[in-house]
């Protein structure tokens, strides 16, 4: 699989525009369009670690699939896992960006608050 499709897959994955994907990854739509169509040949690493970002996944999972074999001590036969239930970021994708902003301030809080005992 090349670097545009498994791109455009995990976006897919996760139920991400294009839109949103170039916004959270810092580049322009037109750019993503250019990599997830195979028109960009070597995006930089700088790229390639803001889209694993974006799309929580470990970046060697890019880089290997823009045919960085080596990059990071990685091994072909290791698997990629995202670290965020799918399932969550599509519904957060679906949030507008105030609306993610306020869900964050709201567990950034229950992280900070010791639990109340009830007795």
């Amino acid at each position: 699989m090349g670097l545009g499709s498994k791109i455009r897959g995990l976006r897919e994955e996760i139920g991400m525009s294009q839109a949103q994907l170039a916004s959270q990854a810092e580049l322009s739509q037109g750019y993503l369009s250019q990599i997830e169509n195979d028109e960009v040949q070597n995006p930089s690493a700088s790229v390639l670690f803001r889209l694993a970002r974006a799309l929580h996944v470990d970046p060697r999972c890019l880089l290997e699939a823009a045919g960085y074999r080596d990059v990071l001590g990685a091994r072909p036969d290791m698997e990629y896992e995202t670290p965020v239930d799918p399932d969550l970021l599509r519904f957060l994708a679906r949030l507008s960006v105030e609306q993610q902003r306020y869900l964050l301030r709201f567990l950034r809080g229950m992280e900070r608050e010791p639990a109340v005992k009830v007795g």
